[in-house]
């Protein structure tokens, strides 16, 4: 008997991580629906940092032009001295623009307005998230499985293919299914409340006391708003009153300044500073990803970074396999990520340590998610095997200033961006391909569809005549092959569900 579904995928978390995979199922056309037990959208700024390689994510998804809009750069940080003198130095290390890197620094976007723009893309494409709506118990079985939500509405059972549970660090999914959080409480307790405050300007992020456990205080202007976060470590134990007057008095306390004046909370988090990551991302046919799979410290600004692309990771692979790819391909989602989240911890981790010893918070390239891949992914093909100093399948995809046949210019990234698979030939054969679903392929050559004057698409990818770049959707590349081991392309095209004749 042929199963009923109520949609294919259920997503319990309207968080960014949630939204991102569900703009990323829409465009793929597969149903879904995304819940949320809060009554209305979160509405603090704990994630304010968007770094190079989300901003990438963000211009493939259509709104990185509306985040830039709505946010801003990060202004200089200014440590005060003891004396009240100050001194400003850049939050990151300045670089000169590269034709295979369009984003160069992290973008600043309180996590509301990211989640408010988010939620806008999703309403174009014809969805929305269902808030008050919670995830309240769920059994699996070899097809699907039986999700059961309580609401204003009543309590209802939904039929679904998948569940992804991206429902934060106390993630009801992730406690249901048993996996283990292992990790450790790093000994930080810290506030972070945004506030509007008289007294500082916003041409700066003011940092007072750096070092200090008991009295550094920062307060960052929020661009896009008029409100400051304000960052401060606070005992470990013990109640901390975030009243406006009360906070304006333990600032005055920290920073010996009367003029700071706090005149409105508007969201406050007192939290202890954990680094943790599940054991496991899938158990049968449900997943975690963003802080229910991982959990940072602040430092780096790496956290929502992580989860959006966990769930950019996750979107294609559930959407390939729903229309007909084999289920294993949803085993390289935990294979990838998990790797990654290893990595993106230990950063924040050392970060933290170099804040807390001393005082610096100065952040370099490994920040910026560009140079993280997957070179050891099952979905990672070199055929023949490359030299280590070239770009590799696993690698991020590098983007290049190209112009079309028709003499217009673009770019690289304009032909991944969409759902597809993008398969990218050098000086090769055009016929050697034949037309697959969701796949685009480009040729540089005789005849080519593409122009590479100035040879950026050549060294950007180490290729030479006959050369085969095939880019996975999420802007990984999956394979580079040669034109004499291009069967090993077709069993690749094959194996992710880019079937032949359709």
């Amino acid at each position: 008997m042929k199963q009923q579904f109520t949609t294919d995928v259920l997503i319990a978390g309207a968080g960014a991580a949630g939204l991102t995979l569900a703009i990323d199922l829409a465009r793929r056309n597969v149903a879904f629906r995304l819940i949320d037990k809060l009554p209305s959208p979160f509405a603090g700024s704990r994630g304010k940092g968007i770094q190079p390689r989300s901003q990438e994510v963000f211009e493939d998804l259509g709104v990185i032009d509306r985040l830039v809009a709505v946010g801003g750069t990060y202004p200089p940080q200014r440590e005060y001295r003891a004396d009240g003198s100050y001194e400003d130095s850049p939050v990151m290390g300045q670089r000169e623009a590269a034709p295979d890197e369009p984003y160069l620094i992290p973008l600043m976007v309180p996590q509301f307005l990211t989640e408010a723009v988010l939620r806008e893309r999703l309403a174009e494409l014809g969805h929305r998230p269902h808030f008050g709506c919670e995830l309240t118990a769920f059994e699996q079985d070899a097809e699907g499985v039986s999700a059961h939500v309580m609401s204003a509405d009543g309590d209802q059972t939904l039929r679904v293919r998948y569940l992804v549970g991206t429902d934060g660090g106390k993630s009801y999914v992730r406690h249901a299914l048993n996996i283990e959080f292992p990790g450790e409480t790093l000994g930080v307790r810290a506030v972070v409340a945004d506030v509007r405050l008289e007294g500082l300007g916003t041409d700066a992020w003011h940092r007072f006391n750096e070092g200090s456990m008991e009295k550094q205080t920062s307060f960052c202007p929020l661009r896009g708003t008029d409100m400051f976060q304000v960052q401060a470590p606070i005992p470990i134990e013990g109640d901390i009153d975030l009243s406006p007057a009360a906070m304006t008095a333990w600032v005055a306390a920290r920073t010996g300044r009367m003029d700071i004046v706090i005149r409105e909370v508007l969201w406050a988090s007192a939290f202890h500073m954990n680094a943790r990551m599940a054991d496991k991302y899938q158990v049968g046919r449900v997943f975690i990803g963003g802080d229910a799979a991982h959990i940072h410290p602040p430092t780096g600004g790496q956290g929502l970074n992580t989860s959006v692309q966990d769930a950019y990771n996750l979107g294609w692979k559930l959407a390939a396999v729903i229309n007909g790819a084999p289920e294993k391909l949803l085993a390289t989602y935990e294979e990838e990520r998990r790797p990654i989240a290893a990595e993106m911890l230990g950063l924040s981790t050392k970060l933290l340590e170099a804040a807390r010893a001393r005082g610096d918070m100065r952040r370099g390239r490994e920040t910026q998610q560009l140079d993280l891949g997957y070179p050891e992914s099952s979905l990672s093909l070199n055929s023949p095997a490359r030299s280590p100093d070239r770009v590799m399948a696993g690698d991020r995809a590098p983007d290049a200033p190209i112009r079309g046949a028709a003499g217009q210019p673009t770019r690289l990234f304009k032909l991944f961006q969409g759902p597809h698979w993008t398969l990218l030939g050098y000086q090769v054969d055009r016929a050697a391909i034949a037309p697959r679903r969701d796949l685009h392929i480009h040729t540089v050559g005789v005849r080519g569809d593409i122009v590479d004057e100035s040879g950026y698409v050549r060294d950007a990818y180490g290729v030479s005549a006959g050369d085969w770049v095939l880019v996975r959707p999420d802007g990984y590349i999956g394979a580079i092959v040669s034109s004499g081991e291009i069967a090993a392309l077709y069993r690749y095209l094959d194996d992710v569900g880019l079937l032949r004749g359709l």
